[in-house]
């Protein structure tokens, strides 16, 4: 089959679908959209397009999405930890591969790269097909970042020495900060839906067990006590965990169905953002720079651009 000219992006997830928009505006070059049909994912893609995303063929998918990695030579890629990914990549080895972000575990899978750690998703015991393809899938990587035909595009701090090893290896570094995104404008039904100045970032801390449901509560109870906020839901949060946070004084959830990232961006006015640990308390120091805005990840106060 012959090779389409344009890369194709391969998400699943919002950040990584943003990563995709933010690249193709740095290139001039228009990504055709492999897309996970999930309703995120999918809401995701629809308001990217509505602010001019430079998105080409979109198209939805289960599994891996064959038929448009075989017809592009340049695969930018959401996951590199998925076992999806590793399959399609020891199979088809495409000529050229970048890897988006996908939160904090871009952090995790350049240390995969360069053998600083085990080529393994953090916190996960794989086992089956996804750990038996794992050295095929990471050969076939480091062939062709041997060949120069390897890319991070992230908005994510790497570090100097962790820099230094991705460039031994031959992969090359692009940096961003959503400049793309910062100068976009949300659609008039975000901006109806979110009145608030002062927002509470959802988390999934307490459904990966790194909280329990009284400690964040006692927390999301401690930023109402400050003045009024907009409560914005992760995504993986529970129906009983958003039905206790509904009952905190002066909290008031809204359901956008969208990343913060997008939800947040291009905003008039600045924002006080509370935040636990989490890798939006990166991007979104990149999203709302210039804005006077300030965000607190779990008790500490930072400003995030004059």
């Amino acid at each position: 089959m012959p090779k389409a000219v344009a890369p194709v992006a391969w998400v699943e997830s919002p950040l990584q679908m943003i990563g995709a928009a933010e690249w193709a505006h740095a290139h001039g070059r228009r990504v055709d959209l492999a897309g996970r049909l999930a309703v995120q994912v999918e809401t995701t893609a629809a308001e990217l397009t509505s602010r001019g995303a430079m998105f080409g063929e979109q198209a939805g998918f289960y599994g891996i999405p064959w038929r448009m990695l075989r017809s592009h030579e340049h695969w930018l890629v959401g996951d590199g930890f998925s076992g999806q990914f590793r399959l399609a990549v020891a199979l088809l080895r495409p000529r050229r591969l970048t890897f988006l972000d996908d939160g904090l575990g871009a952090v995790a899978f350049a240390d995969a790269l360069t053998g600083a750690r085990s080529y393994s998703r953090p916190g996960v015991a794989e086992r089956g097909v996804t750990r038996r393809v794992a050295p095929l899938a990471l050969d076939a990587v480091r062939l062709r970042a041997a060949a120069g035909a390897v890319d991070m595009f992230t908005a994510f701090p790497l570090g100097e020495e962790r820099e230094r090893r991705l460039a031994d290896l031959g992969v090359g570094i692009e940096k961003h900060a959503f400049p793309w995104l910062r100068g976009t404008r949300p659609s008039a039904r975000i901006g109806e839906a979110l009145p608030c100045d002062r927002v509470i970032l959802g988390s999934a801390r307490v459904v990966d067990g790194h909280m329990s449901a009284e400690e964040y509560l006692a927390w999301v109870g401690q930023e109402g006590r400050r003045g009024p906020a907009c409560y914005l839901p992760h995504r993986r949060e529970s129906e009983e965990m958003l039905l206790e946070v509904s009952r905190v004084a002066g909290v008031r959830i809204v359901r956008t169905g969208l990343p913060i990232e997008l939800v947040l961006a291009g905003r008039a006015r600045p924002l006080e953002i509370a935040t636990q640990p989490s890798s939006a308390a990166v991007t979104l120091r990149r999203v709302l720079a210039g804005t006077q805005s300030l965000v607190r990840e779990a008790g500490e106060t930072r400003e995030i651009a004059r």
